[in-house]
């Protein structure tokens, strides 16, 4: 129907030019039998035929739809009058536009034996229909003709994607894909029986794990795990959380190791319902036991005559031979990253890669126990500000990594990162010089600098100024990884859902290897010379005088001076607390949670749950307005049901605490420019069972300043006054003049308390292993999910393998910016 009431009104058949004929004398006698309209209003439509801009057609259809007349009427209209080009027009376009998926089905987990619902709901034309699909297979129970498909009891069977597809007529749209997995029964005990084996252990079982041993270089490295499961587990094998393709079976027997060899192995195993983790076992390589040996040398001199030396080994030596020295570990005190990714300009390209290159690679330096802050979109004031902050965290023997991923260039040998308010024509004066940050990073003495820059190195003709920055000490430390050479530039892979820019789509599967740094990113240089579409046009560059064999997977020895690794904790942790979850009472019996989730370190998701409403409530919602103008909100995109559609490409729904639980999503960003404490508005929404009209109910919320905004990278900080020596970092930290952190603790009534009742040191502790645990950060109320949650396994955004033909040139955008 074309009623208000229940469709899109004639008048919506306006926008397209629908070709419809002038209504003339001869069409008019037949039309008078139909609609309510008079001689003299059909009149009036054919004259507009007179007029330069008239049209019968749409004069006839503009007074249709005033008389809230169906689109099957105007149908029969056209089909008395013959007039079949209109007819064909909106039986298949019209009618296929005015078809929305207004409830789209979703991902859901269940067990063996439960109810699964899956909801398709759409609007449009009187009598659409609905045909619900697993993969390609068509569903003809009774509910795979409905709006709702009910799987009752669940099976092994249901497991895999599901699709709808609402229909009427000809015309059909489909809706987005949904799976069903399923989970073992929380609480269920290895040695249970399981329904979905009945009579066998219950799901998979692992029943011996690898175990971490040290071997020598030339031996054979020999793990094993195994699994009791039903069907069979299958096994794959990962070495620092790449997998090995080629070991698929139990046992893994590496023959004549080298130090390639050392580091982590995990085993997955797995089979058609269910996936398990073995332990994590770590291999170190030490030298060559060939030194314990005896063995005869064979000397052939120019007589060919031989000379027989006896080297014992494990006997009394008469002649001894002094083994190589042992290979030398090294440590890091700490490890901190800073990584910025800069994609909205306000007067250049835009970007789409970075804010999945910085997630990405803030998850696998979060996996080698690095402190990370991660930063989007920030202005020249904002970067200073972050790069002072950062600083602050570095000390004696840490390991600092900056990255940047944006629009930059390269004059005279300096690097320079702009920032997203750069003018047109910017200048030395308006960006960050990589050189001058370097030179205060040595000032604190690290043990190792790492720079990271996704960006390009062209000239940039607007700037003569030659920047002269400190001098740099001899400190054999320094590592810069360029994604691309000197004059080029660096390009992104734009995709459909996500990006990568083509420096991190290589980076990213070499960086967790034990192995120099250094080396690690000459291998990384190999893989993207190995790419055809790179080839000639991006290739990694990389400048280093490293003469240790430092490797970002160094493990940390906290030293003596505990104090300052502490205030370093403290340090990075207040720049990630996120605001308690917590539950509203509304007046009207209404119960609504309120959590938080964070994206970046300057980018947080809030979401809404309904989790008690009185029987006589029908339906309600709980919506967030009222924000601050400090903060960037899209509210097209705003309480919306799904996280994708409120922009978050990389939080994961499942991730988070009960996500079975119908939740509306808001995403807040650029935290960083939030000058009070954040405040809005929970808007209650709800209808009672015997009322039509919606009642609303309004309570402000405050929540502090969450995340970044504690810092206020918004002000000014001291030139250099706070940066003379690492001897002065611990002191820094507590003058008012140096560092924002300072002030923090007055800044955020919740952080005083926290710090008051000695709490700070859990909060530390959850945040650094939340961090460890590649998961996003989320707050929520442990009270309100006391049941035990399904072990699933983790998910992150997919590290697909980089092949020549998953890349298109033509799918590619430098960073350039002119």
């Amino acid at each position: 129907m074309l009623c208000p009431s229940s469709r899109n009104s004639a008048a919506g058949l306006l926008g397209p030019p629908l070709h419809v004929a002038p209504i003339t004398v001869s069409t008019r006698l037949t039309l008078i039998e139909l609609p309510p309209c008079s001689e003299s209003e059909l009149t009036s439509c054919s004259l507009q035929v007179l007029s330069a801009a008239g049209s019968p057609g749409r004069t006839l259809l503009a007074r249709l739809a005033d008389r809230s007349c169906s689109m099957d009427f105007l149908l029969l209209c056209l089909r008395k009058i013959d007039h079949q080009e209109a007819v064909q027009y909106i039986t298949t376009v019209v009618v296929a536009e005015l078809i929305q998926i207004t409830v789209q089905p979703q991902t859901q987990q269940a067990t063996v034996g439960g109810r699964v619902v899956m909801t398709c709901r759409a609007s449009g034309p009187s009598g659409l229909s609905y045909q619900w699909f697993r993969g390609k297979e068509e569903i003809w129970d009774e509910t795979g003709s409905t709006p709702e498909l009910v799987l009752c009891p669940s099976a092994p069977g249901h497991q895999g994607p599901y699709i709808c597809r609402v229909h009427y007529g000809g015309n059909f749209v489909f809706s987005q894909w949904a799976h069903v997995r399923f989970v073992q029964a929380a609480g269920a005990s290895p040695g249970c029986s399981s329904t979905l084996f009945p009579g066998s252990v219950s799901g998979l079982h692992v029943i011996r794990q690898p175990q971490s041993k040290a071997v020598s270089e030339g031996d054979t490295l020999f793990l094993e795990c195994n699994a009791e499961a039903n069907p069979p587990a299958q096994y794959e094998w990962h070495h620092n959380m790449v997998p090995m393709t080629q070991q698929k079976t139990r046992s893994l027997k590496i023959p004549c190791v080298t130090t390639a060899h050392r580091g982590q192995y995990k085993c997955k195993m797995f089979n058609l319902y269910h996936e398990a983790w073995s332990d994590t076992a770590t291999v170190t390589i030490g030298p060559s036991s060939i030194t314990d040996a005896s063995w005869v040398e064979v000397e052939r001199g120019l007589d060919s005559q031989e000379v027989h030396r006896f080297r014992p080994g494990k006997y009394p030596l008469q002649q001894t031979v002094n083994p190589p020295p042992s290979a030398r570990h090294f440590y890091a005190t700490d490890k901190v990253a800073l990584l910025i990714g800069n994609m909205n300009y306000l007067y250049h390209t835009q970007l789409c890669a970075p804010i999945v290159d910085v997630h990405e690679l803030t998850n696998l330096l979060r996996q080698m126990d690095f402190k990370v802050v991660s930063l989007l979109d920030l202005n020249w004031q904002e970067m200073h500000s972050a790069v002072t902050e950062f600083l602050l965290l570095l000390d004696k023997g840490v390991y600092g990594l900056l990255y940047f991923a944006g629009h930059g260039y390269e004059n005279f040998g300096n690097s320079f990162m702009v920032p997203i308010d750069a003018p047109a024509s910017y200048t030395s004066e308006h960006c960050l010089c990589v050189q001058n940050i370097l030179t205060r990073m040595q000032e604190k003495e690290t043990g190792l600098n790492v720079l990271l820059l996704d960006m390009c190195r062209k000239r940039n003709l607007n700037d003569d100024v030659i920047v002269q920055p400190g001098l740099l000490k001899v400190t054999a430390n320094i590592v810069f990884g360029y994604a691309t050479c000197v004059d080029a530039e660096a390009y992104e892979v734009k995709r459909e859902d996500v990006s990568n820019g083509i420096f991190i789509s290589f980076l990213k599967r070499r960086v967790c290897e034990d192995e120099k740094v250094t080396v690690m990113l000459d291998r990384v240089a190999e893989d993207m010379g190995r790419c055809e579409i790179t080839r000639g046009r991006q290739a990694l560059e990389l400048r280093s005088n490293l003469s240790e064999r430092r490797s970002l997977t160094d493990q940390i020895q906290v030293s003596d001076c505990s104090a300052s690794h502490s205030a370093r904790n403290l340090q990075w942790v207040i720049a990630h607390v996120l605001p308690q979850s917590r539950c509203l009472q509304f007046d009207c019996g209404v119960k609504v949670q309120l959590g938080f989730a964070a994206e970046f370190s300057n980018i947080m998701v809030i979401y809404t749950r309904i989790l008690e409403k009185p029987e006589e409530i029908v339906s309600c919602c709980a919506q967030l307005t009222d924000f601050p103008g400090d903060v960037d909100i899209d509210l097209k995109k705003s309480n919306q049901d799904t996280l994708l559609e409120a922009g978050s490409l990389l939080l994961i729904k499942e991730n988070l605490p009960s996500p079975e639980v119908p939740s509306l999503y808001t995403r807040i960003r650029c935290l960083q420019r939030l000058r009070r404490e954040l405040t809005f508005t929970i808007c209650l929404q709800y209808t009672y069972s015997n009322m039509d009209e919606d009642v609303q109910e309004r309570q402000p919320v405050t929540v502090g300043k969450p995340l970044v905004s504690k810092l206020n990278l918004y002000e000014p900080r001291p030139p250099r006054a706070c940066s003379a020596s690492s001897s002065s970092s611990l002191d820094s930290f507590n003058d008012p003049e140096c560092s924002s952190f300072a002030s923090v603790g007055s800044a955020s009534n919740e952080w005083s308390y926290h710090a008051q009742t000695g709490r700070e040191s859990s909060s530390i502790d959850s945040l650094t292993s939340s961090r460890r645990a590649n998961i996003p950060e989320e707050t929520d109320s442990p009270e309100l999910f006391d049941a035990p949650q399904p072990l699933v396994a983790s998910k992150s955004l997919p590290h697909g393998q980089v092949n020549d033909t998953n890349y298109k040139f033509s799918d590619m955008y430098n960073f350039h910016s002119h």
